[in-house]
């Protein structure tokens, strides 16, 4: 399983610069291989003190020990999540506007993921990019953090925390560079600038 490796390897890099949450999102439906991954993830970023979280999967989730849960809007619901996995796992939701936010604020979620704020490569079927002012607009209304996603990179990092979110979640930027290391970084560099 090199990708595997590769995977722990950057996760381990991150560690070493300060970011302490992670979430594993594998587009597969082979259960052993999402759970082989995220067993093997899961107590490395638990001995740093990071927090770990598992994409649309509770089930995966419960059986690594993960914090908490990531779901989409087709996903098993927040309350029929929350009756898996109890009121220490955090739950998270993605959404697209205004109105899923304010859903998902109301239904329970710990957290937001809101975008995709720039067009991303990492999804073949993407929503329609919302942009910065959108996502000016959630972080008027809900208290709830919100983690920005989609198209994050060092040279828009600044400007998604100026427009109110309370992180950036950042796949490609890392993943797709050709020394992730130095891309971490630069996207640290960029985001306390």
């Amino acid at each position: 399983m090199a990708a595997g490796r590769r995977l722990e390897e950057i996760v381990w890099q991150a560690l070493q610069q300060g970011i302490r949450t992670f979430q594993l999102r594998v587009k597969t439906s082979e259960t052993g291989v999402f759970y082989d991954l995220a067993s093997t993830l899961a107590p490395v970023i638990h001995a740093a003190g990071g927090l770990f979280i598992v994409n649309d999967r509770c089930d995966v989730a419960l059986a690594v020990g993960a914090d908490g849960v990531h779901l989409g809007q087709e996903d098993l619901p927040v309350a029929e999540a929350r009756a898996l996995l109890g009121p220490r796992m955090l739950i998270g939701i993605s959404t697209h506007n205004l109105v899923q936010a304010l859903e998902a604020e109301a239904l329970g979620a710990d957290y937001l993921g809101f975008g995709p704020i720039f067009p991303t490569p990492t999804k073949s079927h993407p929503e329609p990019v919302v942009g910065i002012e959108r996502l000016r607009e959630v972080r008027a209304r809900v208290r709830l953090p919100i983690v920005a996603i989609g198209g994050i990179t060092a040279a828009n990092i600044r400007m998604v925390a100026d427009a109110g979110a309370d992180a950036p979640a950042v796949l490609s930027a890392v993943l797709a560079a050709p020394d992730p290391t130095r891309a971490i970084a630069e996207l640290m560099m960029a985001l306390q600038s």
